[in-house]
This record gives C-alpha cells, structure tokens and sequence, in this order.
C-alpha cells in the first residue's frame, strides 16, 4: 500500500499489506462473502448511513466531546486533549461499531447476535443493541473475565442477553474468541458474529474500523476549532485488538500527527509479537518457538489479547504509527493521577494510554509545549472491584 492508501478499502482480498486475510473453515468462507457483500451494500446505501448516524446521535450520544485536561496539562507542560468516548450511551467506545453491525444484521435477516467479550464492554454494547432492535444476544466471556467484571455481567443480563462462561485455556478473551467462533460454525443460518474489534477474518477489521472511523473524524474536526495549528502532534489509543485506536487513527492518517498505540507490557503483540494466525486473520501474534501462542496477561481485561489487528500491524511496519507498553504499575497511577486532576474515572485500558503520555512528557519523550490527543475509550466504573485491589 502507497502512504495515501492507508486505512482505505482493502479489497476483496481484506489484505493491509502481509497481514490480513480470510483464515476460517471452508463452512464459513460463504458466511464471510455474505457480509462482505452486505456491508458493500449497506455502505453505498444514504438511508443505512443516516439511520445509523441517527441511532449515533440520539440513542449514543455522539458527538462526544473533546475535554481539555487543563490541570494534569499544566503538570505535565503539554496540552493535553482527551476525545471522550467514555460519554456515549454504555460508557466506551464499542456502541459505536456495535450499532453498526447490528443495523447489518438486522438488514441481512438475521435474528440473533453471536459476540465475544473481555472487559464486557463489547458484550454490553451488543446486549443493548439487541434490546433495541429486537435481536436475540448471545456473549461468551472468559471465567476469569466474568469474576473481575461482575457488575458488566449483571448489566448484560439486566439486558437480555445469555452470557455463556468459558472455561477452556486462561479463560480471557482469546478463550471467548475461540468459542464465540465455534458457536457460529454451528449456526451461521440465523446468527451473525458481531465481532468486538479489528480483527478476525475479513471484511471485519475493516468494517469494524469503518464503524469506529467516527472517533477520528469527530476528533479532527474539533481539534482543528480547538488547536491553532488544527492538528495535534501526537494521537494516542490504548490496543488491545485495537478499534478504538484505529477509528482515531483513520482520522489523522493523513496528516503530520505521530500515531501511537499503548499496549499492556504483558499482552504486547505490536512490540512483541510474530506473523501467525489467530481467530481467521494474520497479524502480529506472541508466539513461542514451537509456533504457539503465548498467552498474554494485562490487567485490564480488554487488552488481555495476544495478537493484534492486521491493520495495526501494517501501519507498525509502514512506520506510520508507532507502538509502545507500559506496565501495570503505571496504569494504576496514570489511572489515579487523572482521577485526582481532572475528575475523570478512566476504565483500565484507556488508562494504559495515558501512562505512556505521562512517561513520555515527563521523560522528555514528548517536548514541553507539544499537543496531544488521546482517545479515553471507556470509563471506570467496570474497574471499581480490581482498583479496590490495586490501591
């Protein structure tokens, strides 16, 4: 791909440069075409388009705000500007793709939605959606996950949806991937996979991406009102699979902003990661010598992933974003510090962000008087029992 290329169609091939791909069962491959085909159409389509801005504005709450962290910008001497996923309708970043695909479903006859969850954010959103449109939800979620995200869990059912526990492997979100995929094998007929992030076999990272694009064109448009050189520096996402940075970077890819993604030290694909293939897609994966993969480890449970987006793969190697880690204890203090001076519970995962800001400003990594942007994907409330612990 040519620079003005990136983040654009990728094809019927769903390639972004080695990554990518359609890697499934034969018994899905006409599953895949489906969608494709679908969301080709539903994408030319103004009246899909305006339902689902419609549905985004008055039921999401979009467009969300771009909040100035006046306070923690004077301490750390940049100007720091978070886009405020945190305030839609569920509390992250995920209803706004979740919508989308449900409109799809509902569009292509299907009746129920088959999703995968960690933090339960993702599993929350479709659970909401499926009320709204009348679905049937289904969600699988890792043991370990449904202990740490109790209150998710119970919102989800408050909902209607059937959260299935996974108790096969570390029991996170690669697990629920796993099964969520084995589910739909056996009933693709009536039910549609409403995948969470980036990734899996094409057309959804790049659907997904589409869905969460969004989040940077909103952003773009209000840092050019908000900053006088309209673009910000730098654009900072956490990655887990990654959508929340993606739909921020899709704005800002063709601009001077430095792209970076923050991934949790022990789930760091980008960083760290092999060309492997994991739940129908190639990409960068943790992997052992023998070819395995490792299994990754995060404290926020939506990051609890060892692989990463194709797309974000291609950018790393394109050198057009860049990827870096932060440890657990740097979470939990960026997540406290931005509590304490701006009166902002962030989740865990957008807090994986921040820690690298706060590092990076205060290390000389980022220069005094630089701007920045950075996506807060979700708020904390989720988190509440696992920061009782933490502190």
């Amino acid at each position: 791909m040519s620079e003005h290329a990136l983040m654009s169609d990728p094809g019927t091939t769903g390639r972004f440069g080695d990554y990518g791909g359609r890697y499934v069962p034969e018994s899905l491959i006409p599953a895949c075409h489906e969608i494709e085909a679908a969301f080709r159409d539903a994408w030319a389509d103004p009246g899909f388009r305006d339902r689902l801005t419609t549905l985004l504005t008055v039921y999401a709450g979009r467009p969300t705000p771009l909040t100035p962290a006046r306070r923690l910008s004077r301490e750390l001497g940049i100007t720091l500007l978070l886009k405020r996923e945190d305030l839609t309708h569920t509390g992250s970043h995920k209803i706004n793709n979740v919508v989308g695909q449900a409109l799809l479903a509902q569009r292509m006859g299907r009746r129920r939605l088959l999703a995968e969850t960690g933090a339960g954010q993702h599993g929350v959103a479709t659970a909401t959606a499926a009320a709204l449109l009348g679905l049937e939800a289904t969600v699988f979620m890792g043991e370990r996950d449904i202990e740490r995200q109790e209150l998710n869990v119970l919102r989800m059912n408050v909902l209607g949806a059937e959260v299935v526990p996974v108790t096969s492997g570390s029991r996170t979100l690669k697990d629920a991937c796993n099964e969520a995929m084995r589910h739909w094998v056996a009933s693709v007929g009536d039910s549609y996979y409403c995948v969470g992030s980036v990734m899996g076999p094409h057309p959804y990272p790049w659907m997904v991406r589409e869905f969460q694009r969004v989040i940077g064109e909103e952003a773009r448009a209000q840092c050019a009102a908000e900053l006088p050189a309209a673009v910000p520096d730098y654009v900072v996402a956490c990655i887990g699979g990654g959508s929340n940075a993606a739909g921020t970077f899709a704005g800002f890819v063709g601009t001077t902003a430095r792209l970076v993604g923050v991934e949790a030290h022990g789930g760091a694909a980008a960083t760290s990661g092999r060309s492997g293939v994991l739940h129908g897609f190639r990409s960068l994966v943790l992997q052992d010598d023998d070819g395995q993969v490792r299994e990754a480890h995060s404290i926020a449970a939506g990051l609890d992933y060892p692989g990463i987006g194709p797309e974000h793969a291609h950018l790393r190697d394109d050198g057009r974003a860049r990827y870096a880690t932060v440890t657990d204890d740097e979470v939990v203090s960026a997540l406290v510090r931005l509590a304490r001076t701006e009166g902002i519970l962030a989740a865990l995962e957008s807090s994986h962000a921040l820690a690298w800001v706060i590092r990076a400003a205060e290390s000389g990594g980022i220069a005094p008087g630089s701007t920045v942007l950075l996506t807060l994907s979700g708020r904390g409330d989720k988190d509440i029992a696992s920061i009782r612990e933490l502190l």
